[in-house]
């Protein structure tokens, strides 16, 4: 049976179009963009398979694409389709962040910051530039590390803040082992980037924590 054989209320696509796509299920969402199915298995039954022989979506959207293309059913064309859809909702929740006043608990913020930095396998250290009235002026990647450690350059950081005149600032770095949890290295570095930004009369609004699934605030655990 096909899903075209599908009451119509049940068929993925027509359930999207008629109650929003926070009603579907990860293999019915998966179905539609996958569009057809292999032989004795719909779309639906294909996403799945899919779900369980990666072990979930964030799997299956990391997969590089040799291991993506060995599953029946998929190859290189689906593998772009899938991370053009990727590399758009970052561009989206970017575009978010940008357009509203951010806060150092803002959702669309970690939202974004997940997005971007959750999956890397080496650590990557940021600065949001803010002005006056907390508006970001810029996302900036400012140094690359290795898979436990990233080396910060405060002359570095300070030049990109006089660059854009920016008011405050919240620095963000990712750890790939998952765990957001800051360590006293980390503690240690946000303190002595406080006291560096109050010298040129910036703020350090936070410091966030990139982990696989959660993003930690300093300001929300009250260690800034």
């Amino acid at each position: 049976m096909t899903i075209k054989t599908w009451p119509r209320n049940e068929r993925p696509r027509e359930k999207l179009l008629n109650h929003g796509a926070e009603y579907l299920t990860s293999a019915e969402l998966l179905a539609i963009f996958l569009r057809t199915g292999v032989k004795g298995k719909t779309a639906v039954d294909l996403g799945r398979d899919l779900l369980v022989e990666f072990g979930g979506l964030k799997c299956l959207f990391e997969a590089n694409l040799t291991k993506f293309c060995r599953k029946r059913g998929l190859g290189s064309a689906k593998y772009a389709q899938l991370q053009a859809v990727l590399e758009l909702s970052r561009r989206y929740l970017y575009e978010k962040v940008q357009k509203n006043t951010i806060l150092s608990n803002s959702m669309e913020t970690k939202q974004y910051l997940l997005a971007k930095l959750s999956h890397l396998k080496q650590e990557i250290f940021m600065g949001i530039l803010l002005d006056s009235k907390n508006q970001v002026i810029t996302f900036q990647e400012l140094f690359h590390g290795s898979i436990d450690r990233v080396d910060i350059y405060p002359r570095e950081l300070v030049a990109m803040i006089l660059e854009h005149h920016a008011t405050s600032i919240i620095v963000v770095h990712n750890h790939p082992s998952g765990n957001p949890g800051p360590s006293q290295e980390d503690i240690e570095l946000t303190k002595f980037l406080q006291s560096a930004l109050l010298l040129i009369e910036v703020k350090l609004l936070d410091h966030l924590i990139v982990g696989e699934q959660h993003v930690i605030s300093f300001r929300e655990l009250n260690l800034l």
